[in-house]
């Protein structure tokens, strides 16, 4: 467990480092030429109100295939792994984000803040509320595949 973890929090801080080469401190492909959509009832229910952009649909899709790699050679499938990918994939994603301002040179810690970030429009106890959950459905999915 410990060693996915460090593995999981390992491709964060790199994937943030690479962001951060490509968006610089213009978050959400702010200044990248992409498509961009806006607005549509589907980003406020299942994107967090953020517009989809090109750059982000790619990069997901990209993700999460790398995390399932493991079924693609080894040929097998259970309901179990599948839930501790998931569970990874989610922790990936928050964990990204989150060093993607922590190590951004335009943002920091100090600048961790919804007046500083808005592709982020829904806080509480001071963080996006997508961070408050998906940690615990990461959580539950990882413990949760145990019992399967």
């Amino acid at each position: 467990m410990l060693m996915y973890l460090l593995f999981v929090l390992i491709v964060a801080f790199c994937f943030a480092k690479l962001e951060i080469q490509i968006e610089g401190t213009q978050g959400w492909a702010k200044n990248l030429p992409t498509w961009r959509i806006e607005n549509h009832w589907a980003l406020r229910v299942f994107w967090g109100g953020r517009p989809l952009t090109g750059y982000h649909f790619w990069a997901m899709l990209f993700i999460f295939f790398m995390f399932h790699f493991p079924f693609f050679f080894s040929g097998t499938w259970s309901l179990a792994a599948e839930m501790k990918i998931m569970a990874g994939l989610i922790l990936f994603w928050v964990t990204e984000d989150f060093i993607w301002f922590v190590i951004n040179p335009g943002y920091g810690i100090r600048k961790f803040k919804k007046e500083f970030i808005p592709w982020h429009p829904r806080w509480l106890m001071g963080a996006p509320v997508d961070y408050w959950l998906f940690i615990p459905l990461s959580a539950f999915l990882f413990f949760g595949s145990t019992y399967l």
